[in-house]
């Protein structure tokens, strides 16, 4: 019960209203558990601004917590590592948080999400109208359960191709993809601890770089994983700003 509300309720315990009937039906009021928002997605995205940490969850309205500091340093490396891929590559556009994917009864604000050049119509000025290409999540103690369970369904629900859960606390990865009955099955790591993208062409994903602390350079990775082309790309930069000849 928040300091409000107990403040109100000695007041009103020591009051000497004669209306014992209103000063019950306002402290019945206090007493109450608070109920979620309900609102439509239209008045969902009105209503929230770029600092909210929530989600629409069947009309109603979901807050998150902040995430912590090794969910951040996780999220960035992925996620600098797979935007420069994709702009590299000219794949599509990979969106971050906060930026909602509507889904048929949620709008859910993943750690990233990846749309294809294909799919780019269904991006709108504040929110994806239909599932990514590819979504990440990064779990935490208190997202666990939304990110392996509901989110989970929702996801394949909704046909989304490719669905990475990265959780740093127990350093594990699994990367999830739809089989031809549109079910998750755990794709496989190789022996050398790499995953290979199904939806980035030629991305891999070496799993001892996200347990790093520090996370690797993002510029180094790419060098490995994108090779000649991307290391030709730096060269051009760099001559085009002058610091090669």
């Amino acid at each position: 019960m928040s300091q409000l509300k107990e403040k109100l309720l000695e007041i009103l315990s020591q009051s000497n209203a004669e209306e014992d009937k209103l000063r019950l039906q306002v402290a019945e009021t206090l007493l109450r558990p608070d109920q979620p928002l309900k609102m439509t997605y239209e008045e969902f995205l009105n209503w929230a601004d770029e600092d909210t940490l929530a989600e629409w969850v069947d009309g109603g309205v979901i807050m998150t917590s902040p995430a912590s500091k090794r969910h951040q340093k996780t999220g960035s490396f992925v996620g600098q590592m797979v935007d420069q891929y994709v702009r590299h590559k000219k794949l599509g556009e990979v969106l971050f948080p906060p930026f909602q994917m509507k889904l048929l009864r949620t709008g859910r604000d993943p750690d990233l999400i990846f749309v294809a050049n294909e799919n780019l119509s269904r991006l709108k000025e504040n929110y994806l109208d239909g599932p990514a290409d590819l979504a990440l999540e990064i779990v935490s103690k208190e997202s666990a359960g939304r990110d392996r369970g509901d989110k989970f369904y929702e996801y394949e629900e909704a046909g989304i191709p490719e669905y990475w859960l990265i959780d740093p606390m127990v350093k594990r990865a699994e990367f999830y993809r739809l089989s031809p009955e549109s079910r998750y099955f755990l794709a496989p790591v190789d022996s050398q601890g790499i995953y290979r993208s199904a939806k980035l062409a030629g991305f891999w994903l070496k799993l001892d770089w996200l347990w790093q602390d520090p996370p690797p350079a993002v510029e180094d990775v790419l060098l490995e994983v994108a090779g000649e082309s991307y290391a030709r790309a730096l060269i051009d930069k760099l001559r085009q700003r002058g610091f090669i000849p």
